[in-house]
């Protein structure tokens, strides 16, 4: 007879050992899946300890930077040159991620930047176009400093037309130019004459029709867009599907009224039927409006930037402003189109990655399961599972971008330098992947991982 009244109930915490040894036994056991704070390392660990004494004064900021964040109400209001929009001077090229010197760029970026300064006519080959930048006759800057984003290179000249963005609830503007399409593009490092052609066409018909339209509309609103469109199978990032078909019904009336050039708006709309992440850009300029107002806010930890070069990762945290915490980026996984393999790619880039900061993207995997293919075997569960896992690393749900999947429950959003140090769960951004070598383009599409070294780096300035 046994001596226990009830059989006997097991939990096993952290290592499987025990659990394996009563398993033998045929004892049922639940397990517990703990971890020491930041993965047992001793010094993060008393940091975050120390920072657990102003627990309630770092809530309260973070739910500040919080509601400021998610509850922006981006709308587009127009497409200009950026000399125009964003009073970008001659001779400065912009550039995706944190600041990095010419002699540590990513071939695909170099590529890309030497591209534009032809594009410009500031240099007539690449050799003259590398002298200028060496000798300091054109500058580089990453465009978060100049209220603007960039997909994968990033790159940014004044000729080349961009949406503008406003967040009405703060009147804060930014920028992004307009998505080339596919296959061999600039923002992928791509640079013949064909690449040339497609920005000046973009330059000279594409962008005034859009800027024209755009101001007859008297703005496009977009949270509620995309929100629908999170709810149609996108999560915004690698998908945009539905954000980019419900673009294009919102915006083609409008260009039907205002294009007076003979085929200028059939063109245009045989550029978007073709083009479902189009809206990539759009969502990019949405979080970047979103997230600028909730810099700065004293105390909070939420990350208010995260953007890559091919070469470094940076993060910005709402506490600090605009100050960059910067570690080495990290390779891409996923799928490659035929003939290329992981061999060719380069390492991550892009300030896309600001669409995962507002909440959507790899967050957001769970409205997307399509896309969760990019993670290994793909399907529904891989799908929740990446949406639990930032749920982790989040402050709090999205009120407005909602998951169908999940009861309408709210995509994890705000991210908290805190949480990724303790769990030790680093942000996933799904994301394009380039070659590694100059004038390819784009080899693959898949998902990467945010470092953790900018997150420690921000604890240590955090509790210092």
């Amino acid at each position: 007879m046994s001596a226990l009244p009830n059989p006997p109930r097991v939990v096993n915490v952290g290592l499987d050992l025990f659990a394996d040894a009563l398993a033998q036994l045929r004892v049922p056991v639940v397990g517990v899946d703990w971890r020491p704070p930041a993965g047992g390392d001793a010094t993060l660990a008393a940091l975050l300890a120390r920072l657990e004494t102003r627990r309630a004064e770092i809530d309260a900021a973070n739910q500040r930077a919080f509601d400021i964040l998610v509850n922006g109400e981006p709308v587009l209001l127009d497409c200009r040159p950026a000399r125009e929009a964003m009073e970008l001077p001659d001779r400065l090229v912009l550039h995706s991620g944190p600041p990095i010197a010419w002699e540590r760029v990513a071939p695909p970026v170099r590529a890309a930047i030497l591209c534009a300064i032809r594009y410009e006519g500031w240099a007539a080959n690449d050799d003259a176009a590398a002298e200028l930048i060496v000798r300091g006759d054109v500058r580089l800057e990453p465009c978060h400093h100049r209220r603007a984003v960039g997909p994968m290179a990033g790159v940014l000249t004044a000729s080349m037309p961009v949406f503008v963005v406003e967040n009405r609830a703060h009147g804060n503007r930014a920028h992004v130019t307009i998505n080339e399409g596919l296959g061999k593009v600039l923002r992928y490092g791509a640079n013949d004459a064909s690449v040339i052609a497609r920005l000046t066409w973009l330059a000279q018909e594409a962008g005034p029709l859009f800027g024209a339209a755009l101001r007859a509309s008297q703005g496009i609103e977009l949270r509620p867009l995309m929100a629908q469109a999170l709810r149609m199978g996108d999560e915004m990032h690698q998908r945009n599907v539905g954000a980019s078909s419900l673009f294009v019904r919102a915006l083609m009336p409008h260009v039907a009224r205002v294009a007076d050039r003979h085929h200028a708006a059939a063109r245009l709309a045989e550029f978007l039927a073709g083009h479902d992440q189009f809206f990539l850009n759009l969502a990019m300029a949405a979080g970047k409006s979103m997230v600028d107002p909730a810099g700065g806010v004293p105390g909070s930890t939420l990350v208010t930037t995260m953007a890559r070069n091919g070469t470094d990762f940076g993060i910005r945290v709402s506490h600090f402003g605009e100050r960059w915490f910067v570690a080495p980026v990290e390779m891409p996984v996923g799928l490659y189109f035929p003939g290329y393999g992981p061999d060719d790619a380069n390492p991550d880039m892009g300030d896309s990655a600001i669409v995962e900061t507002i909440g959507l993207g790899g967050g957001a995997m769970a409205a997307s399961p399509a896309v969760a293919r990019f993670l290994g075997a793909g399907g529904v569960a891989e799908a929740l599972a990446t949406t639990d896992a930032m749920r982790e690393i989040c402050h709090a749900e999205h009120p407005h971008f909602r998951i169908a999947s999940l009861d309408e429950r709210g995509a994890p959003a705000g991210i908290d330098v805190l949480r990724v140090v303790e769990t030790g769960i680093a942000p996933i951004i799904n994301t394009g992947i380039a070659s590694k070598v100059a004038g390819v383009g784009q080899v693959g599409a898949g998902v990467v991982r945010a470092p953790l070294g900018c997150f420690t780096a921000a604890l240590e300035a955090l509790a210092g």
